[in-house]
């Protein structure tokens, strides 16, 4: 099992590099194809688009299929669409080559590959070590986030180096192909045991009760995710680079630092949850970052909207471990993959849908209306996940109010 995570990680790792480096990337490349704000949010939403059908593929034929070779299938289709990208002759065709590689505008990997892992890792662990196996699961995704981000100076490197913007820009999209095709190794390097996971298995009824919570929590992870999908990393870089008029070489060590406090986030909350509970974990971290975020587009200069950034990403993110170990717990073990799917594809569906609107609204309405919308939805969601579901608790949660009580 422990080598077995090691190499689920190790793929993940990748996997996070390359979406760190993307999120960066994609509105400062599409700008420079010419594209106005419309268009940058135009080609987000389809690389999004992407994303949330690999999501729904995976969903419904990855026990099937088996997770490995759709992992291995996505991470090759990833690559081949990222080439299209990258060697995309005019803006126009961004989109569609977007979509086919799921390029990853968020900055974050919430997509297929990552369904089907979060869907095996609980397999790899016991009950008690399960919060703890996720929240290391998304230090490793952010390490590669931060890695990503800073890889985003390559372009400026190259450019230094006498190399034209867009064929700098271009080189930095090939490197993130070539990423996507050496994680491959590291899933076909899983033993037999996880190899094999669901593979034939027949999609099991899921009954009413789990029914009912996994319905509930997806119609409030999309509210979230829409939300999320107005301040993906690509339009936030956009924002900075519009607002300040700073460039790559900037906006990479500040999406670093952001990815390193996610992850330092991460191990905080599994401390938090097993002290306050993993509800009361997402809720009263995540509320407060959005609160945090309304903050930013009325910051006087770069270094203090940087400062309020980067606070605010000390707890956003300290939901996503909480969040996954929670969905996972008040499901039964054999509905844990439809779980996973169901909720991780609603986020994709948001995200995808957000961004158009998003560089829509940067141009005809104001340039900080994203920022607005995104955190108004995501207080709603905080506020609406707590009075829905602070009766439901996780087993391990139930059993120490038990042994309190008794």
């Amino acid at each position: 099992m422990n080598r077995d995570r090691s190499l689920l990680y190790a793929a993940a790792f990748l996997r996070a590099t390359g979406v760190g480096m993307s999120g960066v990337l994609v509105g400062l490349y599409a700008a420079e194809l010419g594209l106005p704000a419309t268009g940058v949010g135009a080609v987000i939403s389809s690389g999004l688009i992407g994303v949330a059908l690999g999501t729904l593929a995976v969903t419904f034929y990855g026990d099937r299929l088996g997770r490995v070779p759709c992992l291995i299938a996505l991470a090759l289709l990833s690559a081949a669409g990222t080439v299209a990208f990258a060697l995309a002759p005019s803006g126009w065709m961004l989109a569609p080559a977007a979509a086919l590689g799921m390029v990853n505008g968020m900055g974050r990997d919430r997509g297929a590959a990552f369904s089907m892992e979060q869907a095996l890792l609980p397999d790899l662990v016991d009950e008690r070590a399960r919060t703890q196996a996720f929240a290391w699961y998304n230090v490793v995704l952010d390490s590669g986030h931060a890695l990503g981000a800073l890889a985003g100076l390559l372009p400026s490197l190259l450019r230094h180096a006498g190399m034209a913007p867009l064929d700098s820009y271009r080189a930095g999209f090939l490197a993130v192909a070539g990423m996507s095709v050496v994680g491959t190794g590291a899933y076909a390097a899983l033993s037999a045991r996880a190899r094999g996971a669901g593979r034939g298995r027949v999609r099991q009824p899921v009954s009413p009760e789990s029914r009912r919570r996994i319905g509930g929590l997806a119609a409030l992870f999309a509210m979230d995710s829409l939300g999320g999908g107005f301040l993906t990393t690509a339009l936030l870089s956009y924002w900075f680079f519009r607002r300040f008029g700073v460039g790559e070489e900037t906006l990479a060590p500040l999406f670093l630092l952001a990815r390193v406090a996610n992850g330092a986030s991460h191990l905080a909350a599994a401390w938090l949850a097993k002290r306050f509970g993993l509800l009361n974990t997402m809720v009263f971290t995540h509320l407060p970052s959005s609160l945090l975020l309304l903050t930013v587009p009325i910051a006087p200069s770069f270094l203090v909207a940087a400062l309020l950034y980067l606070l605010r990403e000390c707890l956003v993110e300290m939901d996503v471990p909480t969040r996954q170990s929670y969905v996972v717990a008040v499901v039964r073990p054999e509905e844990r993959a439809a779980a996973a799917g169901a909720t991780n594809l609603v986020r994709t569906a948001g995200w995808a849908v957000a961004p158009a609107f998003a560089g829509a609204a940067m141009q005809g309405l104001a340039l900080w209306s994203p920022l607005a919308a995104g955190a108004a939805l995501k207080i709603a969601y905080d506020i609406l996940l707590y009075r829905g579901f602070k009766r439901i608790r996780p087993p391990e949660e139930g059993a120490q109010i038990s042994r309190r009580e008794a």
